[in-house]
């Protein structure tokens, strides 16, 4: 029998897809589904023109919105505090507005091809993020307990270093099959997937990332385990996960999305905003010329929900900030999970128990960022006892952690990235204004580069934020935990209702922290197109049969069940 998977298919000889980020949970192929000329599907012409409610104005909310949108349906946003969720692009106060920081996602990996495809829709550019000892980074410190080593490359640290990325790559291979699985991923080879996968996720449900790492024999050395978990590979440093389940950490590794991250010039930000603004040449019942900023009043979303109950008939019905109460045949809901239990008087009924169980049980990570800007590019100037550059992209086990220097040109000005931190690095800065949080950063530096003065270049206010202080998120973003792969599997497989009872369906749950990818714009943008596909089969709606959706294929790629008893 052929498969209907969309990927199953040959390619060739030395034309393989790109990797991709859909996972080994759910291989469905996200960028053959959006790139295919027949579009994500339709609803009858009876439907066009049904509202339906988009709650959460995020990149998830607003991919799922403006598809929504295209199939002649009428979304209305909902949005607490303002357009882009964790796509958070802030300017400094007096300082040109051109200068900016990503207080939210900031580097995003080449195997996110559904996030690239909406990118290259709104006309964004991108450019290589200057990640530890990356290409685009000119030099990497490293800089662990009080000793620093300069590196251009991984072959300028000491031995032990290397010893240690052999150490994880030995891991990977002996414990979890790694070349194995992203082989299976590059070709898109579903079976083999689900074979391996199946597998590992029965054995490693129930094991930590840490203890992942102490069952190998590779890493039977603390102290390779300790510099691992400080430094880390690819992005930094890695202990702040070791309490997460290590299928977390697998599904990061298979699918490469840790490695040669791309930034959006001008900020990420722009990708929701330019959606919201953008008039779709290809449209079902609406006029050319229709955006999601003109099928809202005064082109702005509605304001936060409050109440989420069902009425007769199956219906949702949404009450506002406003005190305004309106009622939809479908909604999508793709705020942050937590918003349900505690910001949103909710009914019970919305959701089975088990599925409140799972939104219960989410476990976020808390994440903290300062930015500072400076007046030009500084660092690159070189040391010229040393020949050095005078600072670099810093790993250190001070409070800071991890220092990144972005820069537009070697004549204009700048922006520093003083600390990014996680989980309790990231607590340790909470009580903590802006400029008290500087001011220690700025002290830690100090002491990994002495002759350099940091704060003479310093030519506007710090902006920060700490995602867990933020009181429509709560947390940076979900990291299950050993033994949550039950609950995960529930949410992310919500979409798909037929086998809930008829007073279960008609809302659908979205966004990054109900997708196998949590911290990834990849996984706001295959969960809203899940929840698309959703609402258009809730509707009476179809797909084309050459371009089958993720529900349609759902029965032959589902997520690996695991018993309850």
């Amino acid at each position: 029998m052929t498969s209907t998977v969309p990927n199953a298919i040959e390619q060739p000889e030395g034309q393989q897809p790109p990797i991709t980020m859909f996972g080994p949970d759910f291989p469905y192929a996200y960028d053959d589904f959006l790139a295919h000329p027949a579009g994500l599907g339709q609803v009858p012409a009876t439907e066009h023109g049904t509202e339906i409610a988009v709650i959460g104005g995020g990149l998830s909310g607003i991919v799922a919105a403006y598809e929504l949108m295209k199939m002649g349906l009428k979304p209305v946003v909902y949005e607490a505090d303002r357009i882009g969720g964790r796509l958070r692009t802030v300017s400094f106060e007096g300082c040109d507005p051109s200068l900016t920081a990503e207080m939210g996602a900031m580097r995003f990996p080449p195997s996110s091809t559904a996030l690239q495809h909406y990118i290259d829709l709104v006309g964004l550019e991108t450019r290589p993020f200057p990640n530890p000892l990356a290409e685009a980074t000119p030099s990497t410190v490293v800089d662990l307990k009080g000793e620093s080593h300069y590196a251009e490359t991984m072959d300028d640290l000491p031995q032990v270093y290397r010893d240690v990325a052999e150490a994880w790559a030995r891991c990977l291979e002996e414990g979890a099959d790694f070349s194995d699985m992203n082989r299976a991923l590059r070709e898109r080879d579903v079976p083999r997937i689900r074979e391996i996968w199946s597998r590992l996720v029965e054995k490693l449900d129930n094991q930590t990332f840490y203890g992942f790492l102490c069952d190998s024999d590779a890493f039977s050395s603390f102290r390779h385990r300790e510099i691992f978990g400080q430094v880390g590979f690819g992005t930094g440093g890695w202990d702040t996960d070791f309490p997460n389940s290590i299928l977390e950490i697998l599904r990061v590794v298979y699918t490469e999305a840790d490695d040669h991250h791309r930034g959006i010039v001008g900020g990420s930000q722009q990708l929701p905003l330019r959606l919201w603004e953008r008039e779709p040449g290809k449209i079902v019942h609406w006029p050319y010329g229709t955006s999601l900023k003109s099928l809202h009043v005064d082109g702005a979303p509605r304001p936060a929900v409050t109440r989420l109950h069902r009425t007769a008939g199956n219906r949702i019905t949404v009450t506002d900030a406003h005190g305004d109460i309106r009622t939809y045949r479908a909604a999508v809901f793709t705020a942050q999970s937590w918003m349900l239990l505690s910001k949103i008087d909710c009914d019970d009924s919305l959701f089975p128990i088990d599925h409140w169980t799972a939104i219960e049980r989410t476990h976020y990570m808390e994440s903290s960022k300062l930015f500072v800007p400076v007046d030009r590019p500084f660092w690159l100037d070189k040391d010229a006892r040393t020949g050095r550059d005078v600072m670099s992209m810093t790993l250190t086990d001070r409070m800071t952690r991890g220092t990144y220097l972005l820069d537009d040109g070697p004549d204009r000005p700048a922006v520093i990235c003083l600390s990014y931190t996680w989980c309790d690095d990231s607590l340790k800065w909470l009580p903590l204004s802006a400029n008290e949080r500087m001011e220690v950063m700025l002290k830690s530096l100090g002491e990994i580069y002495p002759g350099v003065d940091i704060r003479k270049h310093v030519i506007g206010s710090p902006v920060t934020v700490s995602w867990e202080n933020e009181p429509y998120f709560m947390g940076a973003f979900k990291a299950n935990l050993p033994g949550h792969y039950r609950y995960q599997r529930r949410l992310f497989t919500h979409f798909v209702q037929d086998r809930l009872p008829a007073d279960k369906r008609g809302i659908f749950l979205a966004g990054d922290d109900i997708s196998w990818t949590a911290g990834w714009a990849e996984g706001a943008v295959q969960t809203a197109l899940n929840a698309v596909w959703g609402v258009m089969h809730h509707l009476g709606g179809t797909t084309d049969p050459t371009n089958p959706g993720p529900g349609d294929v759902y029965e032959e790629i589902a997520p690996v069940e695991l018993p309850e008893d």
